[in-house]
């Protein structure tokens, strides 16, 4: 177990897949993605040249699936330095053309019990915090 906190960023009901949301935590810049329901959290700094990466465009990269074939592939998960346009895996933080050199900084999020539904009766207050149903939760960044 870690020493990292969860610091909430806001309803997962807010944040549809292929949104994001660009937070300060701690004095990090850190952007949350929501990937077809799966919360990812990468720093808004690209290692190449410290552009505020998490401003790019959220899109996929191709692949080769055969030698005259190139097809569409991660569409929402490969996110697109504005700067120089270096690719980074939003789930991994791994670029996409050198994965073993180059990275960008993640942090773990979880769907915790919204607080507010435990005040109305909807969450049992002995579970304080547990994995929850989407709409129900708080997206939280650990730092």
């Amino acid at each position: 177990m870690t020493d990292e906190r969860p610091h909430p960023v806001c309803p997962a009901a807010s944040l549809p897949p292929g949104e994001r949301r660009i937070i300060e935590i701690e004095g990090r810049s850190i952007g949350v993605f929501n990937v077809d329901g799966e919360f990812y959290a990468v720093a808004n700094v690209c290692p190449h040249q410290r552009a505020p990466l998490c401003t790019g465009d959220l899109t996929g990269t191709t692949r080769a699936s055969g030698v005259d074939n190139i097809e569409w592939h991660r569409d929402g998960e490969v996110l697109a330095c504005p700067w120089h346009g270096w690719e980074f895996d939003v789930t991994t933080g791994e670029t996409v053309f050198n994965p073993h050199r180059w990275s960008a900084t993640t942090y773990q999020t979880d769907v915790l019990a919204n607080p507010e539904a435990v005040e109305r009766g909807e969450e049992d207050p002995a579970i304080q915090m547990h994995r929850v149903d989407v709409d129900d939760g708080i997206v939280v960044v650990y730092v």
